[in-house]
């Protein structure tokens, strides 16, 4: 038997690494955080199992090509798993440090990066777009047709100006293309993730500026190019690409050496491959965008790569208050008002168009927030935040129980839903404190 057939039936034996078999609070290489047995922070081994065999059940099924999770809690890792195939094609097995596409995931990250401008005094959060971007000074806005549809054959003026707050809280009525039907769908770009291969960063924003607005800004939450065009501010801002700004100023700090917008010919093997056909459309698929190829623009709204590891790092320097290590990158208070929800009474909330699991969620700059213990469709509590990508990937921290968790597939079809509400409830019933 060959060395790399022993390796791969090894690794389909037990890919995971089972936390209780490691001395607690002893860190292996790679690991984000120290370890420690799942009892001691208030977890049950037993039913931590649950998730290796949900997700060793579905991976033998068909239904994705592998996973990583990450789980933390009281600043101890007590789970960091890698199950079935980084490349089922190429029988690569699954292991913790493989990069995948995190798309909207992104989104928290940059506005991160726009928050250490404002700390320094070089935006505000309700400077206009107009002040870095002077197309978007007179914006029209789209009419609507007797179905109530927007449409771009009739339009009004803008009543105020979009903000940086409005790009960062979906609410400045600048949509994707490619979540309708209507004309003036079709008439903008479809994601974050083709504008980065079609059109460059000054060529994006021209197109965006030419368009009618969908909404009046700050009158309706709807997902849109908000961090994208934010990022074209921080490049603007700090005259650097947006990944050398993030890279020095967030990701370099908190130790996220595999995070950015490109993936190496070095770390291509590591690079996660969703299986060839969708298993429930059908639908070829494939990464999106294709990071081992350059990209015309770093796009702010979904174009980043990053390892179950890296992201959990970000993720509690979040919870930790901006604080990594003794360094605080962000202010306490600032991380607050990201953490809050933005949304005021008189903006309607459409993110259940965007993502059923996060429906009824309030957000706040960045990322969605938690502002009901009920009435949402996943459990956890007040207080909690996330956003996850459209990659197949997901993320949140619990302040309340001192949790944070970090699930990685490459897995972009509709399916990605039902797995952030099944590692969801897996987490939560595992905790027995």
């Amino acid at each position: 038997m060959s060395l790399h057939r022993t390796a791969v039936l090894a690794g389909l034996l037990s890919i995971s690494f089972l936390s209780a078999a490691f001395p607690a609070e002893k860190a292996l290489p790679g690991d984000p955080l120290p370890r420690a047995k799942p009892e001691d922070v208030g977890f049950s081994s037993e039913r931590l199992k649950r998730i290796e065999t949900t997700l060793k059940a579905d991976i033998d099924a068909g239904r994705i090509p592998g996973a990583v999770i990450a789980i933390a809690r009281h600043g101890k890792l007590v789970m960091f798993d890698a199950y079935g195939w980084r490349d089922k094609d190429a029988k690569l097995p699954m292991t913790t440090d493989t990069i995948f596409n995190v798309a909207s995931m992104t989104k928290p990250m940059v506005t991160v990066g726009a928050l250490m401008l404002y700390e320094q005094g070089k935006i505000t959060i309700d400077d206009p777009l107009s002040k870095y971007f002077p197309k978007f000074a007179e914006m029209n806005v789209a009419g609507r047709d007797a179905n109530g549809e927007p449409t771009p054959d009739s339009t009004v003026p803008a009543v105020r100006q979009i903000l940086l707050q409005d790009l960062m809280r979906h609410t400045s009525g600048i949509v994707y293309g490619g979540r309708g039907k209507t004309a003036l769908h079709k008439m903008y770009p479809d994601s974050s993730a083709s504008v980065s291969s079609e059109y460059t960063g000054q060529e994006f924003m021209d197109k965006l500026a030419s368009l009618p607005l969908f909404y009046q800004p700050a009158t309706v939450w709807d997902y849109g190019f908000g961090l994208d065009i934010m990022g074209q501010v921080i490049e603007k801002v700090s005259d650097q690409k947006l990944g050398d700004y993030l890279k020095v100023n967030l990701w370099t700090p908190l130790g996220m050496k595999d995070t950015g917008f490109s993936v190496s010919s070095e770390k291509a093997s590591r690079y996660a491959k969703p299986l060839d056909v969708d298993p429930v459309s059908g639908k070829p698929q494939k990464r999106s965008p294709e990071l081992t190829k350059p990209l015309k623009f770093e796009c702010g709204g979904g174009c980043a790569a990053s390892t179950a590891a890296d992201y959990l790092r970000f993720a509690m320097f979040l919870m930790n208050h901006g604080k990594s290590g003794g360094d605080q990158l962000l202010g306490r208070k600032t991380v607050e008002y990201m953490l809050s929800n933005q949304l005021g009474p008189d903006i309607k909330n459409l993110i259940g168009n965007a993502d059923p699991t996060r429906a009824d969620y309030g957000f706040g700059l960045g990322l969605a927030v938690r502002t009901t213990p009920g009435i949402v469709r996943m459990l956890g509590s007040v207080g909690q935040f996330s956003w996850p990508g459209a990659s197949g990937t997901d993320w949140w921290a619990d302040p309340k129980e001192d949790l944070v968790v970090v699930y990685m597939s490459a897995a972009p079809g509709p399916l990605r839903w039902h797995y952030r509400q099944v590692i969801d409830a897996l987490v939560y019933q595992a905790i027995k404190d």
